[in-house]
């Protein structure tokens, strides 16, 4: 639709009934909106899948020290005699009972004996516990208010009456425009799981986590959980797996507010601005239609047509834009002038057509009018 028909009514009608029209109209517009929208935010959910793989790693290969425990038993009672036995032995010959000089040979009533066991209680251990921990709690938050889908519902009505006369002649006009929009954005993934179910899935895989072995051993210990700041210990800035699980702890404690937005609101009123003005104007375009049934086609100059479209789209920037000079205009007029005479084949329509597609595009970049 290069061109509306209509206007070509507007600008062979005669401009003196065409303003007698406009002057006599008497119109309300009355105007309702409605929204409701809700933007979810699901970037802790991406966040925790992307991370969980590498708390995976660290509870597979734990941080671990090892624990000496020293105690002194009865010689029947030592599990093994170690080099450590032996130099604590030396030092406390009070624990000998007997020596034998010919042979050499030493009989300890007590001796050193040492345990060695392996412990998680580390805090790099303690901290992907308390991070776990918190996790946990930080889905069951979000799960309490969770919305799925982001959406947004917009409905526009207007109600105009209007009537106007020419002589004799009494024009009216009832209508109404209902303009309704409803909008959602999907949340699933590239598998196709939904908001649910990818927090199900994820609910399943730190299950797992705490069904390790060093997740389960600290647990028992009933340890205190790690909060902030967290300390820079060597593994946590030089361990890759760690930095995953340093970033998803700041997320945590900066996020733990509610991200879904919602906004929603309505207007009613009745308006005597822009929007009327436009409406009247198609009051008057629809008049013009309505005239012509029954008619025959004027015969018009090609000079007076061209002078009646220059000169109401002139009028048209001039209002739209005040501030625009004479050279500005000119200057507008002389540039469109010389992309249309050079073009190798144009008709007179063809001249018109390029003439309002710029001028348009004028009055859209001064952006004036917004409804």
């Amino acid at each position: 639709m290069n061109e509306l028909e209509i206007m070509n009514l507007y600008t062979e009608a005669k401009e003196d009934k065409n303003n007698k029209f406009f002057e006599n109209i008497n119109s309300n517009l009355h105007v309702k909106t409605a929204y409701d929208r809700v933007n979810t935010n699901f970037e802790w959910l991406e966040i925790m899948e992307d991370t969980i793989r590498y708390l995976d790693n660290i509870l597979r290969n734990p941080n671990r020290f090892i624990i000496n425990e020293e105690d002194i038993v009865k010689i029947e009672l030592a599990r093994r005699v170690t080099v450590e036995s032996i130099k604590h032995l030396s030092k406390n010959t009070n624990l000998i009972q007997d020596y034998n000089k010919e042979t050499g040979d030493v009989r300890p009533s007590k001796i050193l004996n040492i345990n060695k066991e392996e412990s998680f209680d580390t805090y790099e251990n303690r901290f992907i516990y308390s991070l776990i921990k918190n996790m946990k709690f930080y889905i069951d938050r979000k799960k309490r208010n969770l919305v799925e889908e982001s959406y947004s519902k917009d409905d526009k009505k207007l109600e105009y009456s209007a009537n106007s006369s020419l002589g004799k002649e009494k024009i009216d006009i009832t209508m109404t425009i209902n303009s309704k929009k409803d909008d959602k954005k999907s949340n699933k993934d590239d598998s196709g799981l939904t908001i649910s179910e990818r927090i199900e899935k994820l609910e399943t895989q730190i299950s797992d986590l705490t069904s390790s072995s060093v997740y389960q051993t600290i647990d028992k210990k009933h340890i205190s959980l790690v909060t902030s700041p967290i300390k820079k210990t060597n593994v946590i800035l030089k361990n890759v797996n760690f930095q995953y699980a340093v970033k998803l702890w700041n997320y945590m404690q900066t996020h733990m507010e509610d991200d879904t937005k919602k906004d929603k609101g309505n207007n009613d009123y009745y308006d005597d601005g822009k929007i009327k003005k436009l409406i009247d104007e198609s009051f008057l375009l629809d008049y013009l239609v309505l005239d012509s049934i029954g008619k025959e086609e004027e015969k018009v100059s090609k000079t007076e047509l061209s002078e009646k479209l220059v000169g109401n789209m002139i009028e048209k920037v001039i209002t739209m834009d005040s501030t625009i000079d004479e050279k500005k205009l000119k200057d507008l007029i002389d540039k469109q002038y010389s992309i249309i005479k050079y073009k190798t084949v144009v008709n007179e329509k063809q001249i018109e057509e390029i003439y309002k597609k710029y001028m348009d595009k004028y009055l859209e970049d001064i952006k004036l009018i917004e409804i």
